[in-house]
């Protein structure tokens, strides 16, 4: 009778687990969104926030940077009014927890509206996401271009 009446308990902390993953799966996938949408803008804002201070940067281009060359070309003040030059979204996006990191990969979609010959780029990225102080930020960043 009494591992009847201790197996509700013990299920308890599984299914809490379980729904805090999920959750934290959703705010990173928001998260991304928030980026993407401000990225497409160059909002230093959005910038400053989704990334670390320690960041590690490749890009496509094989090149590595760090927080502070991005934040070298961003826009303080973005005029969102206006449509941008080149949209961000994310596509496929995979989330994986390992307690305080998390390894976010996705298909990021970059469509020009100010070039006409070329309208639609997409890449394979992938950020490892550390939890400092509440907060998700990135701390490792992989960018490889899908050829079309």
């Amino acid at each position: 009778m009494k591992k009847i009446l201790l197996l509700p308990f013990l299920l308890i902390p599984s299914i809490l687990i379980a729904q805090t993953a999920e959750q934290e799966k959703e705010l990173l996938r928001n998260l991304l969104h928030q980026f993407l949408e401000g990225a497409s803008y160059n909002d230093a804002n959005i910038h400053d926030r989704f990334w670390a201070d320690d960041l590690i940067y490749t890009g496509s281009n094989g090149n590595r940077i760090t927080k502070d060359v991005i934040m070298s070309g961003v826009n303080p003040n973005p005029d969102r009014s206006v449509d941008p030059e080149t949209r961000y979204t994310g596509e496929e996006i995979q989330i994986n927890l390992y307690g305080e990191v998390a390894i976010v990969a996705f298909k990021l979609v970059a469509e020009f509206t100010s070039d006409p010959d070329q309208d639609r780029m997409e890449f394979y990225n992938t950020g490892t996401f550390l939890k400092r102080n509440g907060e998700w930020r990135v701390v490792a960043w992989q960018a490889t271009r899908i050829p079309q």
